[in-house]
């Protein structure tokens, strides 16, 4: 197992640390660290180079403990509060993708007087009328018993990239892989799964509440959430700017890992 265990209220939550500089808090998401691979990625990698990077696994992913009090994200939320105290992190930089971006969304919104700056990569949350998220849960079951194509091309923007296949790969791959898989999964639809999906109606409203700089960072073939909700976010969110990566899918830091990365350090020196 990489990185370290920190004990938060009686739970252990695996933490990876790298780099120096001022504080990141990283929120993964599916196609990432701790929910498929157990230790940093390019893009991770290229963030360190100016940043104190932070990167603990959500409640029952990877290292960390399941915490049998989540039944909404707002739980999360208070989760990731405890968290904060454990590191003693005050003020920090939060960058989340995909579920991770709608976790930290909804953290900004609750506590936006602890955020420097908020970097929200392919992030759901939001009810956007006529723009229906992608449904995770039915394309993670494999077609013809080994097939995960249709969620490769739901997570990249396109089914037979080499991360794609290396991520979620046909048939059965490493069994680490298997279990973190797995697990995000299970997070996810506690959160997610039942009605309302993948979205907290009141967000939307809230999001005036915002008072870091926001970039907000979209693939541009995300088949997973609409472009239209990376728009609703920047629209709703006091001077935030959208930036759309082109040939990126949902998985932007996987894909395009140092056009990304770089899109967040020039946001961040500024």
């Amino acid at each position: 197992m990489s990185g370290r265990i920190i004990e938060v209220n009686q739970r252990k939550v695996q933490v990876l640390e790298r780099g120096s500089g001022a504080p990141l808090l990283y929120l993964h998401g599916f196609a990432d660290v701790h929910s498929v691979k157990e230790n940093w990625l390019p893009f991770h990698e290229k963030l360190t180079e100016r940043s104190r990077v932070i990167a603990p696994a959500h409640p029952g992913c990877a290292g960390t403990d399941e915490n049998k009090d989540i039944e909404n994200v707002e739980d999360v939320v208070f989760h990731y509060l405890e968290v904060l105290d454990a590191l003693k992190l005050v003020q920090f930089d939060l960058v989340g993708s995909c579920v991770g971006g709608w976790i930290a969304a909804e953290f900004a919104v609750r506590h936006p007087e602890k955020i420097r700056n908020l970097v929200l990569i392919g992030a759901p949350g939001l009810f956007v009328e006529g723009a229906l998220i992608g449904d995770v849960f039915m394309m993670a079951q494999p077609e013809y018993g080994s097939s995960y194509a249709s969620l490769r091309e739901m997570l990249f923007a396109g089914c037979d990239q080499v991360n794609a296949l290396d991520m979620f790969p046909d048939g059965k791959g490493e069994l680490e892989d298997e279990v973190r898989r797995y697990q995000m999964l299970r997070l996810s639809s506690r959160i997610g799964f039942k009605p309302p999906y993948f979205y907290n109606y009141s967000l939307r409203n809230r999001l005036h509440r915002v008072t870091s700089p926001t970039l907000v960072l979209w693939g541009e073939k995300d088949n997973f959430v609409p472009r239209s909700h990376g728009e609703t976010y920047a629209k709703r969110i006091p001077g935030a700017e959208l930036t759309i990566v082109h040939g990126a899918g949902h998985s932007a830091h996987v894909e395009r890992p140092e056009e990304t990365a770089r899109l967040i350090l020039e946001f961040l020196s500024r």
